[in-house]
């Protein structure tokens, strides 16, 4: 329902700049978040264990880059070698790759603050330097039988096609039994990026950027998951405070402990 209120407000809105329409009026329509799902990302030692479960696998910096800056599975699979740029450590998300109608097509990003430039980590950077030369290995080893597109996508099957969404699926539900991690959704890594930045205290307009969401909001509300053990923290320091031992500067209490008139 959400997907089709999206492709509404955009027709309208095509509408409304053709002057056939007045005013796009799905704009300020609202849906109901509905019942959320439990959402849990995994924890910074999960983290680990699935990212060094994956260093020997193709994938490996696809798992690199969706946990450590939270591209979407279609920003991924539609990421282009002319959108990395590996000397100086920056990614740029232009286009995403989905399943669309039964066939798989390059598409626009999500929405207009999903096209975003982001900082590469090193280890993505590392990742990404294997990742050019496996393809390199896999186009010579595929000689004529190469089916690359000419698009210069950075992740395709070894014979140059692009990579089927759901397969990428598979691929991650068996890294977390290897890994011995819970089994999550491969968007619930966008969520553990978030909710490790927020835990390693980027503030909510970084984590807005970087992931591209559409509002402050949406960041806000759905990707940042705060921990039972970082409230338990937090609830300790707030214990801390109030077992002060009365040097308190903003102490409302006079000399000798006589209570100041107000």
């Amino acid at each position: 329902m959400r997907f089709l209120l999206v492709i509404l407000r955009a027709a309208l809105q095509h509408a409304v700049r053709e002057d056939e329409l007045p005013r796009n009026v799905a704009r300020n329509v609202e849906l109901s978040m509905g019942t959320k799902r439990e959402i849990e990302p995994l924890t910074a030692k999960e983290g680990r264990q699935l990212l060094a479960a994956a260093r020997d696998k193709r994938l490996w910096a696809a798992y690199e880059l969706a946990v450590r800056i939270g591209l979407r599975r279609g920003e991924l699979l539609g990421l282009r070698w002319s959108d990395v740029d590996l000397h100086e450590g920056v990614l740029t998300v232009r286009q995403a790759l989905q399943r669309v109608a039964g066939e798989l097509l390059i598409v626009a990003p999500k929405t207009q603050r999903s096209a975003r430039r982001v900082a590469l980590p090193a280890e993505c950077v590392t990742a990404l330097r294997a990742q050019r030369a496996q393809q390199i290995a896999d186009r010579k080893g595929a000689g004529n039988n190469w089916k690359g597109t000419g698009q210069g996508l950075v992740f395709t099957t070894k014979n140059g096609t692009p990579i089927e969404p759901r397969n990428l699926n598979r691929s991650f539900e068996m890294l977390c039994l290897r890994a011995g991690v819970r089994k999550v959704r491969f968007h619930d890594l966008r969520h553990t990026c978030a909710s490790l930045l927020h835990e390693q205290g980027a503030d909510a307009r970084m984590i807005m950027e970087v992931l591209g969401h559409s509002s402050i909001r949406v960041t806000m509300d759905i990707y940042t998951f705060v921990r039972l053990d970082s409230q338990r923290s937090a609830f300790d320091r707030v214990g801390d405070a109030l077992r002060g031992d009365g040097d308190d500067p903003d102490d409302d209490d006079g000399p000798a402990g006589v209570p100041v008139a107000v």
